[in-house]
């Protein structure tokens, strides 16, 4: 590129409406001129060649992706080892660009074709990229439904105020037939859970078919509502083919499904919010294929930013890569996700983080304080049915820890008194 050429690509945002434009943070490593290599980034994810040949045009003005902010720093080498890359001249960067969206336009398939595409992840002299966070002007979430029932509409529905709301994994997660595996969860409501939950990986297969498992938990679920005398939930996992989606929430809500389980990203954030259209009950996303994006701190694309589009793509509540050495996820980039829940964002109503990973009644409270309010949710499965008094008694153990947290007693002064509690800790105090 010429020096006008890059020039470009570059722009002051006073002298943007930045209300056509999202806007991109990228870290990158390129070798050669940074300005050059982010003014690359810009053209391909955009307008590439931006004029035809032998005409007097230029397309940049209102259809280029346009640098804002870029800082540049001098490395040595590429932090991860990049094969037919010279390893000279290299510059770690930071770029914001604003992406005018009236080329992708309120579609989801098309804005990550634009700004996780060709264009990002092949742009000359940037063999290493990261996306770390995308920002939405408001006129064009406008264009998007988002959460139906979000944190408060979830907090409504089971009457679960002031505090967090206690899920569970149905273990065993595979292998039972229908019956068995609804006593599990009746037994976890019967001790405290709000919502007991198909593992992810449990689908629609023939030694537990979804109509007969949502049927017997279903029913399960409303003797332990008539038993305990307050609102459960059995979340149904309807992960499937895309064109099953719609047939297979009207089967699972229709036999007593309260909640839907879909693995975003293996069935796509568009199909996510086709189904969204179409729900009549709260939409849980979880995060199988997230971390094949998200896991290299510098290549891929931050899992906030993942977030914040299930979130846009209507899913009330996100579980996500929690906290603990066996999720393999930095502890502040588990809170960006949190924060990326929560935030404002425009007229996108709010859904429910759920970090999750080895929980137990152990670690409640460490989350809790980490997450810093009790707008989340909690997603033990060993430790609820892994429990040696059973899912009941650990069920019981969490909300006994959580007792003890709300009334600013130690967790496990409480255990000396309460038996779930104390075997709780004894178990699963270790991890």
């Amino acid at each position: 590129m010429t020096p006008d050429d890059i020039a470009g690509f570059f722009a002051a945002r006073k002298n943007l409406n930045l209300d056509d434009y999202v806007e991109l943070d990228f870290d990158f490593e390129c070798t050669g001129d940074p300005r050059e290599a982010a003014a690359h980034l810009c053209s391909e994810q955009s307008t590439a060649q931006w004029r035809r040949v032998g005409v007097d045009e230029d397309f940049r003005p209102r259809f280029a992706a346009k640098v804002l902010d870029l800082d540049a720093t001098p490395r040595e080498k590429f932090s991860i080892p990049v094969d037919g890359v010279p390893d000279k001249s290299v510059h770690a960067c930071r770029v914001t660009i604003a992406h005018p969206h009236g080329n992708f336009g309120p579609r989801i398939p098309n804005l990550l074709s634009a700004v996780c595409g060709e264009g990002a992840f092949f742009a000359p002299g940037i063999p290493l990229i990261r996306l770390q966070d995308i920002r939405f002007p408001d006129v064009y979430l406008a264009a998007f439904q988002g959460p139906q029932f979000g944190v408060a509409g979830l907090r409504r529905r089971l009457q679960a105020f002031d505090r967090p709301i206690f899920f569970g994994v149905i273990k065993p997660n595979i292998g039972l037939p229908a019956a068995p595996f609804a006593e599990l969860g009746y037994q976890s409501w019967l001790g405290g859970l709000d919502i007991a939950k198909d593992d992810e990986m449990l689908a629609d297969i023939p030694w537990c078919p979804l109509a007969e498992r949502a049927a017997a938990l279903g029913e399960a679920c409303r003797r332990a509502e008539r038993e305990t005398g307050v609102p459960k939930i059995y979340l149904a996992n309807i992960t499937d083919e895309v064109d099953r989606l719609v047939e297979l929430h009207d089967l699972a809500v229709e036999n007593g499904a309260g909640a839907l389980l879909v693995n975003a990203m293996p069935v796509g954030l568009s199909a996510a919010r086709m189904l969204r259209k179409h729900a009549t009950v709260p939409l849980i996303a979880h995060f199988p294929f997230i971390a094949a994006f998200s896991r290299l701190a510098g290549y891929g694309i931050h899992s906030r930013v993942l977030t914040r589009l299930q979130r846009l793509a209507g899913f009330d509540v996100v579980i996500m890569p929690g906290f603990g050495p066996r999720m393999f996820t930095p502890e502040r980039e588990v809170l960006d996700c949190v924060r990326a829940c929560l935030e404002p964002m425009g007229p996108i109503a709010p859904c429910l983080p759920v970090p999750g990973g080895s929980d137990s009644a152990a670690t409640l409270e460490g989350v809790y304080r980490k997450v810093g309010s009790v707008d989340f949710g909690f997603v033990p499965g060993r430790g609820v049915f892994g429990h040696p008094m059973g899912p009941a008694g650990g069920a019981k153990s969490i909300r006994q820890a959580w007792d003890a947290i709300a009334a600013g007693r130690s967790v496990a002064g409480d255990a000396e008194s309460h038996p779930e509690l104390a075997a709780a800790l004894a178990t699963f105090g270790g991890r």
